[in-house]
């Protein structure tokens, strides 16, 4: 349906505005609550995130338009409320309102939490039509007197399900107890859940529900991926992606705030043009970082779930989970910001194998298709950045309007060839092209990082694909009834068999014999469905073989047969350190593995590791690098002869290199290690 057919409900003024933004034709969801039906009504509206809820909140407020307001010494009395739970989500309503009600004398203001008083109360004392606010501090101005609720006709909850997530329904109801009676109250939301619905029951009169698509369909135009990966090779696959799809603009969602500046810092080490965005920024850094990543500065940003609620960016083409969602609404809502306005979007999940099946039962609740694809490997990523600079060195420029886009950025860059020219003709004459050429294309690569070499994980037969077993049968080959204890399992593992007459029985796991072999004709369980590539190389490797063999202390492999290398850490028992934590601690760190790790010593204030002396030298490094969520937190290198902080070994826990090591008694009473002799 074309726009004027929507010019007598809209108006003039509106219908203008939406012209002049370059739309034609209005959204499902908009085309939706102009409805003359809905007239008067409470709505619970419901739609995909980037289908154009936000303008359907202002197409809501139409009503407002020819009313006047006006602030009553300095107090604000506005006529609607827009309620958001996040300042990000607050100004982008702002930001949308304002272009669509440009041409009326409607006047906003915003205030939200991180926001100057000052600025705020003389936005407000303008005697603003509609305020946007946040829950906290939206219910402050109102206890202030800054705000007087009594001529609020409309109230609008954005993203309810978010502001119950982060704690706000006591503020809400505070606030909905200051309102009239006589009003309207719309919940604007892509999911309802019941804690959702509760709170609309208690809110709104008679409401009418409003889809714009179908409640928790899925978006088509989002392609969604698994990544099988190691999770102590997470930042690596990230980088890989990255470095696989150079056009596209990303956005990678982490859960907490420290895992945000971690990762932000990691990739602008590399070369990355990346930001993070949390909580912790103060206002105007978050509103720079949002800003540089709307226009195209920023290749990448990297936010919590909280923050990431206001990022509306059309060209986001890929949406990057480095941890998986909390729930189904959370992935909804965060794959969501790619794949908007029609656009097609890619929603990568980077999933440890252990997460596989929770992943996939995640997905399928949502009812979306989904596929499994290995990371990109370091020589795909090399090969196809060859491709695609021969293509724009070689290439012939394309006719202005054929609609190759390489070809006509190619065209773009020959209109500056006049300067480089002459330059070009001299190394011509000089000789030696290749290696002139060679020396161009290093340096033209410096500044970005080298794909990483990342393991790969295949994928196994699905067990429920596994032939099903026959059913028992006794000695003369009738069928027999099987017993609870041993019905067959759909997982696909064996039949629990009888004990036979002499007591023995068959054995679930397969018992080794000397060559390593199962023994007799007892089965093995069924293989996993991913399992590790061994010809990939360890991370740590680098060019060189993996370490392998024995480590002493490690309990497995990793320290090959050169020995450790000690390293003390400024974390001590006093401060709640244990062998457990330390060893998951110095290894996120220094991006090992536990195999790599050998003895483990606690001390009072500090402690020991001895690390294999084959990732010693990037263990060093890449711990060295002070990481935020540990800052106080230091590791270097032990001093050959640096004593240990204890005189009494007893005291200190240790991680011993043989498990049937006695373990020795923590010191901190009369008891000695020494055995005493019987009284008498």
């Amino acid at each position: 349906m074309a726009l004027d057919e929507y010019a007598e409900l809209l108006g003039p003024q509106l219908v203008s505005a939406i012209e002049r933004k370059g739309y034609d034709d209005l959204t499902a969801v908009q085309r939706a609550v102009l409805d003359p039906a809905l007239e008067g009504r409470d709505l619970r509206i419901t739609s995909q995130t980037g289908s154009g809820k936000t303008v359907a909140i202002g197409l809501t407020l139409r009503t407002l338009i020819g009313q006047e307001t006006a602030a009553q010494a300095g107090v604000a009395r506005p006529r609607a409320l827009v309620v958001a739970p996040t300042r990000e989500l607050a100004h982008q309503v702002e930001q949308e309102l304002v272009w669509l009600y440009a041409g009326s004398a409607i006047r906003l203001a915003t205030t939200t939490g991180g926001a100057s008083y000052r600025d705020e109360h003389r936005a407000l004392s303008r005697g603003p039509a509609i305020v946007v606010a946040t829950p906290g501090r939206l219910l402050d101005h109102l206890n202030r007197g800054s705000v007087d609720p009594s001529q609020v006709a409309t109230i609008v909850l954005d993203e309810a399900d978010r502001m119950l997530d982060l704690g706000f329904r006591d503020d809400l109801l505070a606030i909905f107890g200051m309102l009239p009676k006589e009003r309207r109250t719309h919940l604007v939301s892509a999911t309802f859940p019941r804690m959702v619905r509760a709170l609309a029951d208690k809110v709104q009169n008679e409401p009418a529900h409003v889809e714009g698509t179908r409640l928790g369909a899925a978006n088509v135009d989002i392609d969604h991926v698994i990544h099988v990966v190691d999770p102590h090779q997470r930042l690596d696959a990230l980088i890989n992606l990255l470095l696989a799809n150079p056009d596209d603009q990303t956005l990678v969602f982490v859960r907490t705030r420290a895992d945000a500046a971690h990762i932000a810092n990691e990739l602008v080490m590399s070369g990355f043009a990346a930001s993070g965005l949390s909580g912790e920024m103060d206002q105007a850094a978050r509103n720079r970082a949002l800003t540089a990543f709307r226009q195209g500065g920023l290749r990448v940003l990297i936010a919590t779930d909280v923050a990431a609620r206001g990022i509306d960016v059309q060209n986001v083409s890929r949406v990057v989970h480095a941890e998986l969602p909390t729930n189904a609404d959370a992935y909804t809502h965060r794959s969501g910001r790619t794949g908007r306005a029609g656009r097609k979007g890619t929603s990568s999940l980077l999933i440890a194998p252990a997460a596989v099946v929770r992943a996939t039962r995640l997905l399928r609740g949502l009812g979306v298709q989904h596929r499994v694809e290995a990371i990109p490997s370091a020589a795909q990523i090399n090969a196809a950045g060859d491709r695609r600079l021969l293509t724009a060195l070689t290439a012939e420029p394309a006719a202005p309007g054929e609609g190759d886009e390489v070809a006509e950025s190619i065209q773009q860059d020959d209109s500056k060839l006049e300067r480089w020219q002459p330059l070009a003709a001299k190394l011509i004459a000089a000789g030696e092209i290749e290696r002139t050429l060679t020396r161009l294309l290093a340096r033209m690569g410096a500044g970005i990082t080298e794909p990483r070499n990342v393991r790969v994980f295949a994928e196994r037969p699905r067990r429920e694909a596994l032939p099903p077993r026959p059913a028992p049968r006794g000695p003369n080959g009738e069928l027999r009834q099987r017993n609870r204890g041993d019905s067959p399992r759909e997982s696909g593992r064996r039949d629990y068999e009888p004990r036979a007459s002499g007591g023995e029985h068959r054995s679930y796991e397969p018992r080794a014999g000397a060559g390593g072999e199962p023994q007799g004709d007892q089965e093995q369980r069924p293989p996993r469905r991913y399992a590790r590539d061994d010809s990939a190389p360890h991370p740590r490797a680098n060019g060189r073989e993996a370490a392998g063999g024995g480590a002493a202390g490690g309990g497995g492999g990793g320290g090959g047969e050169g020995g450790f290398t000690r390293f003390r850490v400024s974390w001590g028992r006093q401060r709640g350190a244990d062998a457990r934590r330390l060893l998951a601690m110095v290894c996120r760190r220094g991006q090992i593995r536990g195999r790599d790790v050998g003895a483990i010593r606690v001390e009072a204030i500090s402690s020991i590791v001895e690390v294999a002396d084959a990732v010693a030298a990037d263990f060093a490094r890449a711990a060295g690098v002070p990481d935020p969520r540990e800052p106080n937190v230091v590791i270097r290198r032990a001093g050959a002869g640096e004593a240990v902080e204890e005189t009494n070994v007893a005291s200190s826990e240790e991680r011993h290199v043989r498990p049937s090591a006695p373990r020795p008694r923590k010191a901190g009473g009369a008891k000695s290690l020494q055995r005493r002799p019987p009284n008498r």
